[in-house]
């Protein structure tokens, strides 16, 4: 690990390069940017998963953490390249001082030339991303809707701020749940006519695949509170019979349909590696996602 006090963005770009020259490996092998914009509670643990999503995409990991308030206006960063922490490189900066307000001129001599840019923050994220100096150099710009303390007013935000290429990890986190529950339908004689959710009271990922069924069945869904964790149960009303998808340990799921044995589906709840390497496969926009915003309505709407 490589420390510099006081430094700039030039002199960190310079130290990412002099090590690789010394380990005999050139940046070209990095796919992507991952720009991370994080406050010191959450950052330790973004920057672990960034880095063994490296592992899958070789990336530079650009940890940014704005420390204003009183002390000397400086920055300060460590610096580790390749090692233990896989084929990236992995820059975590602190913005001190007056410079807190100023991560976008300390990003731009760090970008990687002619690769895509995937912004990150794991909590507290601008109202419109794609508006943030930092979210106008990323082809996908990703948030978590449930590290907010208020996630209703939180995705109500993401719904009037979405541009395409936004994503977030509560979405992120549905993709076995709905991928079994398509399955289910997928034999075209198989039709819905109402659906229903069971999940912990404000689980974004709830109220977003609530959204989702309404939106891709074009029935009524209901979503009722109860203790979880998590997405606890779905039932789909079809003209053949209730469908039952039950996970009461947030692990392994019951599947229970009519005219067949009950059968057992593999649907743990992923880490956050998981779900950060999910959302690298694909930098072109989500347009579910954005298609599921948009079925909720105006900002005001209520959940069903």
């Amino acid at each position: 690990m490589i420390r510099l006090e006081d430094t700039s963005g030039g002199d960190i770009a310079r130290a990412i390069a002099e090590e690789r020259h010394k380990m005999g490996s050139p940046a070209t092998g990095m796919v992507l940017t991952m720009l991370i914009l994080s406050d010191e509670e959450y950052a330790s643990d973004a920057t672990e998963a960034a880095v063994l999503s490296a592992r899958q995409h070789p990336m530079r990991i650009l940890t940014l953490i704005p420390r204003p308030g009183r002390g000397p206006d400086q920055i300060d960063a460590q610096v580790m390249v390749g090692g233990d922490d896989g084929p990236g490189e992995v820059a975590i900066v602190r913005l001190r001082g007056d410079r807190a307000g100023h991560a976008n001129s300390v990003v731009i001599p760090l970008l990687l030339p002619d690769t895509p840019v995937v912004s990150w923050w794991p909590t507290d994220p601008p109202p419109v991303p794609a508006d943030d100096p930092i979210g106008r150099h990323s082809q996908r710009r990703i948030t978590d809707l449930a590290t907010s303390a208020d996630p209703l007013a939180a995705l109500r935000e993401r719904q009037a701020g979405y541009v395409p290429g936004d994503s977030d990890l509560a979405w992120t986190r549905l993709t076995s749940l709905r991928s079994a529950l398509a399955s289910l339908l997928d034999d075209g004689a198989t039709i819905a006519t109402g659906a229903s959710v069971e999940a912990e009271a404000d689980n974004p990922s709830a109220i977003l695949l609530a959204a989702w069924l309404r939106w891709a069945l074009d029935v009524p869904v209901d979503l009722t509170p109860v203790a979880g964790p998590g997405i606890t149960q779905v039932q789909l009303d079809t003209r053949q019979g209730l469908i039952t998808l039950a996970r009461p340990d947030g692990a392994v799921a019951l599947l229970s349909r009519p005219g067949v044995p009950d059968s057992t589906i593999a649907l743990p709840r992923r880490g956050l590696p998981d779900l950060l390497s999910e959302e690298l496969r694909r930098l072109d926009p989500d347009e579910v996602y954005g298609d599921v915003l948009h079925s909720l309505g105006e900002p005001t709407w209520e959940v069903p």
